[in-house]
Protein backbone atom coordinates (compact mmCIF):
# COMPACT_ATOMS: atom_id res chain seq x y z
CA UNK A 1 0.00 0.00 0.00
CA UNK A 2 1.19 3.50 -1.24
CA UNK A 3 1.61 6.16 1.54
CA UNK A 4 -1.20 8.82 1.79
CA UNK A 5 1.35 11.47 2.96
CA UNK A 6 5.51 11.26 2.15
CA UNK A 7 8.03 13.48 3.59
CA UNK A 8 11.65 13.11 2.86
CA UNK A 9 14.41 15.44 4.41
CA UNK A 10 12.15 18.17 4.70
CA UNK A 11 13.62 21.49 6.41
CA UNK A 12 12.09 24.42 6.77
CA UNK A 13 14.18 28.03 7.43
CA UNK A 14 13.18 31.26 8.31
CA UNK A 15 15.55 34.51 8.21
CA UNK A 16 14.90 36.56 11.07
CA UNK A 17 15.92 40.27 11.65
CA UNK A 18 18.08 40.59 14.64
CA UNK A 19 16.03 44.03 15.89
CA UNK A 20 17.69 46.29 18.37
CA UNK A 21 16.06 47.89 21.48
CA UNK A 22 14.63 51.16 21.71
CA UNK A 23 13.67 53.95 19.42
CA UNK A 24 16.84 54.22 17.67
CA UNK A 25 17.35 50.51 17.40
CA UNK A 26 13.93 50.53 15.74
CA UNK A 27 14.93 53.06 13.01
CA UNK A 28 18.45 51.10 12.42
CA UNK A 29 16.49 48.17 11.95
CA UNK A 30 14.71 49.53 8.57
CA UNK A 31 17.95 50.05 7.03
CA UNK A 32 19.44 46.44 8.59
CA UNK A 33 20.83 43.51 7.31
CA UNK A 34 21.72 41.92 10.15
CA UNK A 35 19.58 38.68 9.99
CA UNK A 36 20.18 35.11 11.36
CA UNK A 37 18.24 31.86 9.82
CA UNK A 38 16.10 29.87 12.44
CA UNK A 39 15.60 26.47 11.39
CA UNK A 40 12.08 25.90 12.50
CA UNK A 41 11.83 22.08 10.92
CA UNK A 42 15.53 19.71 10.34
CA UNK A 43 15.20 17.22 7.71
CA UNK A 44 12.47 15.57 8.82
CA UNK A 45 11.31 11.91 6.56
CA UNK A 46 7.83 10.01 7.62
CA UNK A 47 5.64 8.14 5.21
CA UNK A 48 1.66 8.16 6.34
CA UNK A 49 -0.60 5.55 5.41
CA UNK A 50 -4.38 5.83 4.22
CA UNK A 51 -6.56 5.38 7.41
CA UNK A 52 -3.83 6.36 10.22
CA UNK A 53 -4.25 8.43 12.78
CA UNK A 54 -1.00 9.68 13.62
CA UNK A 55 -0.42 12.36 16.61
CA UNK A 56 2.28 15.05 15.58
CA UNK A 57 3.38 16.07 18.83
CA UNK A 58 6.16 18.61 20.55
CA UNK A 59 6.12 21.54 22.93
CA UNK A 60 5.58 24.48 21.92
CA UNK A 61 7.96 26.21 19.33
CA UNK A 62 8.78 22.25 18.22
CA UNK A 63 8.06 22.55 14.50
CA UNK A 64 4.76 21.01 14.39
CA UNK A 65 2.63 24.30 13.13
CA UNK A 66 5.58 24.82 10.57
CA UNK A 67 5.41 20.88 9.08
CA UNK A 68 1.27 21.13 9.14
CA UNK A 69 1.56 24.55 6.84
CA UNK A 70 3.77 22.89 4.25
CA UNK A 71 1.60 20.11 4.17
CA UNK A 72 -1.18 21.84 3.54
CA UNK A 73 0.59 24.00 0.41
CA UNK A 74 0.72 27.19 3.14
CA UNK A 75 4.31 27.27 3.16
CA UNK A 76 7.36 25.62 0.81
CA UNK A 77 10.03 23.47 2.83
CA UNK A 78 13.42 25.48 2.31
CA UNK A 79 14.58 21.64 1.04
CA UNK A 80 13.28 18.26 0.65
CA UNK A 81 9.89 16.75 -0.70
CA UNK A 82 6.56 16.77 0.05
CA UNK A 83 3.59 14.62 -1.45
CA UNK A 84 0.20 14.84 -0.36
CA UNK A 85 -2.14 12.60 -2.01
CA UNK A 86 0.43 12.23 -5.18
CA UNK A 87 0.50 15.86 -5.27
CA UNK A 88 3.17 18.53 -4.29
CA UNK A 89 1.13 20.79 -1.82
CA UNK A 90 2.64 24.20 -2.10
CA UNK A 91 2.94 23.60 -6.50
CA UNK A 92 -0.44 22.43 -6.60
CA UNK A 93 -2.47 24.08 -3.73
CA UNK A 94 -5.93 23.95 -5.25
CA UNK A 95 -5.67 20.35 -6.00
CA UNK A 96 -3.91 19.58 -2.77
CA UNK A 97 -6.78 21.73 -1.10
CA UNK A 98 -9.65 19.54 -3.02
CA UNK A 99 -7.94 16.43 -1.11
CA UNK A 100 -7.82 17.30 2.11
CA UNK A 101 -10.04 18.86 5.21
CA UNK A 102 -8.01 21.49 8.13
CA UNK A 103 -9.56 22.35 11.64
CA UNK A 104 -6.89 24.60 12.97
CA UNK A 105 -7.98 25.22 16.94
CA UNK A 106 -10.60 28.06 17.68
CA UNK A 107 -10.12 29.68 14.02
CA UNK A 108 -13.51 28.71 11.98
CA UNK A 109 -14.09 28.15 8.69
CA UNK A 110 -17.74 28.71 9.01
CA UNK A 111 -19.45 31.60 8.17
CA UNK A 112 -20.26 33.26 11.49
CA UNK A 113 -23.71 35.46 11.08
CA UNK A 114 -25.25 32.48 9.17
CA UNK A 115 -26.58 29.20 10.80
CA UNK A 116 -24.51 26.20 10.14
CA UNK A 117 -26.31 24.30 7.56
CA UNK A 118 -25.54 27.41 5.00
CA UNK A 119 -22.10 26.75 5.35
CA UNK A 120 -22.67 23.33 4.75
CA UNK A 121 -23.81 24.17 1.65
CA UNK A 122 -21.53 26.51 0.92
CA UNK A 123 -18.90 24.49 1.37
CA UNK A 124 -20.72 21.59 -0.58
CA UNK A 125 -20.84 24.06 -3.92
CA UNK A 126 -16.93 25.10 -3.16
CA UNK A 127 -15.47 21.44 -3.52
CA UNK A 128 -18.03 20.32 -5.86
CA UNK A 129 -19.12 17.29 -3.54
CA UNK A 130 -22.25 16.13 -5.43
CA UNK A 131 -25.89 16.12 -3.85
CA UNK A 132 -26.17 12.40 -3.08
CA UNK A 133 -22.23 12.21 -1.66
CA UNK A 134 -23.58 15.45 -0.01
CA UNK A 135 -26.55 13.35 1.58
CA UNK A 136 -25.12 10.50 2.04
CA UNK A 137 -22.72 12.47 4.48
CA UNK A 138 -25.57 14.72 6.07
CA UNK A 139 -27.02 11.15 7.12
CA UNK A 140 -24.00 9.51 8.19
CA UNK A 141 -23.81 12.83 10.91
CA UNK A 142 -27.10 12.99 12.20
CA UNK A 143 -26.62 9.45 13.24
CA UNK A 144 -23.51 10.29 15.15
CA UNK A 145 -24.97 13.84 16.39
CA UNK A 146 -28.03 15.82 17.36
CA UNK A 147 -27.92 17.66 13.86
CA UNK A 148 -31.27 19.85 14.72
CA UNK A 149 -30.21 21.39 17.43
CA UNK A 150 -26.71 22.71 15.71
CA UNK A 151 -27.70 23.05 11.51
CA UNK A 152 -30.15 26.33 12.16
CA UNK A 153 -27.91 28.09 14.63
CA UNK A 154 -26.05 31.17 13.46
CA UNK A 155 -22.41 30.18 14.39
CA UNK A 156 -22.23 33.61 15.91
CA UNK A 157 -24.37 32.04 18.64
CA UNK A 158 -23.34 28.98 19.47
CA UNK A 159 -20.82 27.38 22.17
CA UNK A 160 -17.05 26.78 21.69
CA UNK A 161 -17.89 23.25 21.63
CA UNK A 162 -20.64 23.24 18.93
CA UNK A 163 -18.48 25.70 17.06
CA UNK A 164 -15.72 22.77 16.91
CA UNK A 165 -18.03 20.39 16.33
CA UNK A 166 -19.86 21.94 13.38
CA UNK A 167 -16.03 22.66 12.25
CA UNK A 168 -14.76 19.04 12.33
CA UNK A 169 -18.00 17.95 10.43
CA UNK A 170 -17.62 20.78 7.96
CA UNK A 171 -13.43 19.48 7.38
CA UNK A 172 -15.11 15.98 6.55
CA UNK A 173 -17.55 17.05 4.30
CA UNK A 174 -16.02 16.73 0.99
CA UNK A 175 -14.72 13.25 1.99
CA UNK A 176 -11.27 14.02 1.93
CA UNK A 177 -8.44 11.60 2.40
CA UNK A 178 -6.54 13.65 4.99
CA UNK A 179 -7.41 15.97 7.72
CA UNK A 180 -5.15 18.08 9.36
CA UNK A 181 -6.62 18.85 13.10
CA UNK A 182 -4.26 21.18 15.18
CA UNK A 183 -5.88 21.40 18.99
CA UNK A 184 -9.65 20.42 17.94
CA UNK A 185 -10.24 20.13 21.82
CA UNK A 186 -8.76 23.23 23.62
CA UNK A 187 -10.96 25.43 25.79
CA UNK A 188 -13.53 22.40 25.43
CA UNK A 189 -15.33 20.39 28.63
CA UNK A 190 -15.10 16.70 29.14
CA UNK A 191 -18.11 16.29 27.72
CA UNK A 192 -17.55 18.33 24.53
CA UNK A 193 -13.77 16.56 24.36
CA UNK A 194 -15.47 12.77 24.41
CA UNK A 195 -18.43 13.81 21.88
CA UNK A 196 -15.10 15.14 19.30
CA UNK A 197 -12.80 12.72 20.39
CA UNK A 198 -15.94 9.74 19.47
CA UNK A 199 -17.19 11.21 16.36
CA UNK A 200 -13.30 11.90 14.88
CA UNK A 201 -12.99 7.65 15.14
CA UNK A 202 -16.23 6.97 13.92
CA UNK A 203 -15.12 9.19 10.83
CA UNK A 204 -12.02 7.36 10.73
CA UNK A 205 -13.73 4.27 10.65
CA UNK A 206 -16.54 5.21 8.52
CA UNK A 207 -14.84 6.69 5.40
CA UNK A 208 -10.89 5.37 5.82
CA UNK A 209 -9.73 9.30 6.16
CA UNK A 210 -6.18 9.69 7.48
CA UNK A 211 -6.03 12.23 10.38
CA UNK A 212 -2.93 14.31 11.62
CA UNK A 213 -3.73 15.48 14.93
CA UNK A 214 -1.50 17.90 16.77
CA UNK A 215 -2.81 18.31 20.67
CA UNK A 216 -1.15 19.39 23.43
CA UNK A 217 -4.33 17.43 25.46
CA UNK A 218 -2.92 13.70 26.44
CA UNK A 219 -6.48 12.11 26.69
CA UNK A 220 -6.77 12.84 22.65
CA UNK A 221 -3.59 10.90 22.30
CA UNK A 222 -4.60 8.02 24.58
CA UNK A 223 -8.50 7.88 22.72
CA UNK A 224 -7.40 8.57 19.40
CA UNK A 225 -3.53 7.56 17.89
CA UNK A 226 -2.63 4.26 17.82
CA UNK A 227 1.16 5.96 16.25
CA UNK A 228 2.68 9.16 17.36
CA UNK A 229 5.82 11.42 15.99
CA UNK A 230 7.28 13.57 18.41
CA UNK A 231 9.34 16.45 17.48
CA UNK A 232 11.23 19.01 19.31
CA UNK A 233 13.54 22.31 17.73
CA UNK A 234 12.77 21.05 14.76
CA UNK A 235 13.94 17.49 14.47
CA UNK A 236 12.29 14.50 14.87
CA UNK A 237 12.68 12.36 18.33
CA UNK A 238 10.18 9.87 17.72
CA UNK A 239 8.20 7.83 15.39
CA UNK A 240 6.15 4.33 16.11
CA UNK A 241 3.43 2.91 18.49
CA UNK A 242 2.33 4.32 22.01
CA UNK A 243 2.58 0.37 23.23
CA UNK A 244 6.59 0.78 22.18
CA UNK A 245 6.86 4.25 23.56
CA UNK A 246 4.91 3.49 27.04
CA UNK A 247 7.94 0.44 26.64
CA UNK A 248 10.65 2.35 26.63
CA UNK A 249 9.53 3.56 30.39
CA UNK A 250 8.02 0.68 31.13
CA UNK A 251 10.29 0.17 34.25
CA UNK A 252 8.78 3.53 36.01
CA UNK A 253 5.50 3.34 38.18
CA UNK A 254 3.46 6.49 39.77
CA UNK A 255 2.83 5.96 43.88
CA UNK A 256 0.62 8.46 44.69
CA UNK A 257 0.37 9.33 48.29
CA UNK A 258 -2.56 11.23 50.33
CA UNK A 259 -0.17 12.50 53.34
CA UNK A 260 -3.38 14.67 54.16
CA UNK A 261 -6.70 13.99 55.71
CA UNK A 262 -9.45 13.96 53.23
CA UNK A 263 -11.55 17.06 53.53
CA UNK A 264 -9.28 18.97 55.48
CA UNK A 265 -8.34 22.17 54.01
CA UNK A 266 -4.91 22.00 51.35
CA UNK A 267 -2.89 24.96 50.62
CA UNK A 268 -0.94 25.36 47.41
CA UNK A 269 2.71 26.31 50.32
CA UNK A 270 1.47 22.99 52.57
CA UNK A 271 1.72 20.54 49.26
CA UNK A 272 5.16 22.24 48.35
CA UNK A 273 6.12 22.02 51.94
CA UNK A 274 5.83 18.34 51.88
CA UNK A 275 7.13 17.67 48.25
CA UNK A 276 10.17 19.44 50.39
CA UNK A 277 9.66 17.03 52.71
CA UNK A 278 9.46 13.72 51.27
CA UNK A 279 12.65 14.91 48.67
CA UNK A 280 14.56 15.55 52.03
CA UNK A 281 13.39 12.01 53.60
CA UNK A 282 14.28 10.19 50.19
CA UNK A 283 17.63 11.97 49.73
CA UNK A 284 18.88 10.03 53.46
CA UNK A 285 18.81 6.68 51.47
CA UNK A 286 18.86 8.20 47.15
CA UNK A 287 20.07 10.97 45.79
CA UNK A 288 17.25 12.40 43.74
CA UNK A 289 18.92 14.89 42.33
CA UNK A 290 21.69 13.13 40.25
CA UNK A 291 20.29 9.24 41.18
CA UNK A 292 23.69 8.81 42.95
CA UNK A 293 22.27 5.52 45.35
CA UNK A 294 23.84 5.00 48.98
CA UNK A 295 26.97 3.26 47.38
CA UNK A 296 28.10 6.65 45.42
CA UNK A 297 27.76 4.70 42.05
CA UNK A 298 26.35 7.21 39.58
CA UNK A 299 23.23 6.56 37.88
CA UNK A 300 20.40 8.40 36.02
CA UNK A 301 17.49 9.78 38.00
CA UNK A 302 15.52 7.22 39.47
CA UNK A 303 13.21 8.95 41.61
CA UNK A 304 11.13 12.28 41.40
CA UNK A 305 8.76 14.01 43.25
CA UNK A 306 5.63 16.53 42.65
CA UNK A 307 2.11 17.08 43.50
CA UNK A 308 -1.11 16.94 41.95
CA UNK A 309 -3.86 18.61 43.52
CA UNK A 310 -3.91 17.35 47.38
CA UNK A 311 -1.54 14.25 46.65
CA UNK A 312 2.01 13.90 46.14
CA UNK A 313 3.24 11.98 43.14
CA UNK A 314 6.90 9.78 43.33
CA UNK A 315 7.77 8.84 40.06
CA UNK A 316 10.31 5.60 40.57
CA UNK A 317 12.45 3.77 38.10
CA UNK A 318 11.68 -0.01 39.30
CA UNK A 319 14.48 -1.57 37.21
CA UNK A 320 16.60 0.39 39.59
CA UNK A 321 15.08 1.15 42.69
CA UNK A 322 13.13 -1.10 44.80
CA UNK A 323 9.21 0.79 45.00
CA UNK A 324 8.88 -1.26 48.47
CA UNK A 325 12.07 0.64 50.08
CA UNK A 326 10.68 3.77 48.51
CA UNK A 327 7.55 3.71 50.37
CA UNK A 328 9.26 2.34 53.62
CA UNK A 329 11.17 4.98 53.61
CA UNK A 330 8.08 7.35 52.81
CA UNK A 331 6.32 6.02 56.22
CA UNK A 332 9.04 6.29 58.00
CA UNK A 333 8.82 10.05 58.79
CA UNK A 334 4.84 10.69 57.10
CA UNK A 335 2.04 8.97 57.87
CA UNK A 336 -0.05 7.83 55.04
CA UNK A 337 -3.93 8.16 54.39
CA UNK A 338 -3.94 6.53 51.31
CA UNK A 339 -1.83 4.95 48.71
CA UNK A 340 -2.24 3.73 44.95
CA UNK A 341 0.80 2.34 42.26
CA UNK A 342 -0.25 3.17 38.81
CA UNK A 343 1.73 2.51 35.81
CA UNK A 344 3.68 5.23 33.41
CA UNK A 345 1.34 7.53 32.06
CA UNK A 346 1.68 8.71 28.53
CA UNK A 347 1.71 12.27 29.02
CA UNK A 348 4.48 11.38 31.74
CA UNK A 349 6.26 9.54 28.90
CA UNK A 350 5.77 12.49 26.69
CA UNK A 351 6.74 15.13 29.06
CA UNK A 352 10.37 13.00 29.87
CA UNK A 353 10.73 12.72 26.16
CA UNK A 354 10.25 16.70 26.06
CA UNK A 355 13.10 17.00 28.76
CA UNK A 356 15.62 14.41 26.57
CA UNK A 357 14.74 11.08 27.89
CA UNK A 358 15.49 9.67 23.96
CA UNK A 359 18.50 11.31 23.41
Amino acid sequence: MEAIIQLQDVSKEFKVLNRREGLKGSLQDLFSRDYKIIKAVNNISMDIMPGEIVGYLGPNGAGKSTTIKMMTGVLKPSSGTILCNNVVPYEKRSENAQNIGVVFGQRSQLWWALPAIESFKILKDIYQVEDKAYQDMMDLYASMVDMESLMHKPVRQMSLGQRTLCDILAAFLHNPGVVFLDEPTIGLDVAMKAKIRELVQTLNKEKNTTVILTTHDMGDVDALCERIVIIDKGTMLYDNDIQHLTELFGAYRTLSLSLVKSGKDVTEEKMNALVNSVEQTLCHRFDIQSGQAESGKQEEMTISVTKNEDQIEVLVDESKTNIIDVLNAIQKEHRIYDMHLQEISTESVIKKIYEGGLV
